[in-house]
């Protein structure tokens, strides 16, 4: 049975969706873009950008009691590749080497609200 999970200390979705489904033991995160609470775009630059994304899902697997180390798949949406170094070094300081999830990271023609990344990701409970 899926158990549909939101956090009040992350964006409300701007569409017919939930932040995230609990099912089998798995977390799957909607793809969470650069929106404050109030629903405001926080887009200064690609970096400030990108911690944002990742305040968003750290308040969702929160709601489900996970954290970063539970999470086993990253999938990473660019606007324009050629940010993806500035991403990743905003990205390395949620995960280390040695316990790194799989990833992918893809650039794409447009995102919602035209924001410049995207991020999901699915985590697990043992």
């Amino acid at each position: 049975m899926k158990t549909i999970i939101n956090s009040e200390k992350a964006p409300k979705p701007i569409g017919p969706y939930n932040q995230s489904v609990f099912f089998n033991n798995m977390l799957f995160t909607s793809g969470q873009i650069a929106l404050n609470l109030e629903g405001d775009l926080i887009d200064d630059t690609i970096e400030i950008e990108t911690r944002q994304v990742f305040k968003n899902l750290k308040a969702i697997l929160g709601e489900a009691e996970l954290d970063f180390n539970d999470v086993i798949k990253v999938s990473i949406f660019l606007k324009n590749m050629d940010d993806f170094d500035k991403v990743n070094k905003v990205y390395a300081t949620y995960f280390n080497s040695e316990n790194a999830p799989a990833r992918e990271t893809v650039q794409v023609a447009k995102l919602p609200k035209d924001v410049n990344i995207e991020i999901s990701l699915l985590a697990g409970k043992s």
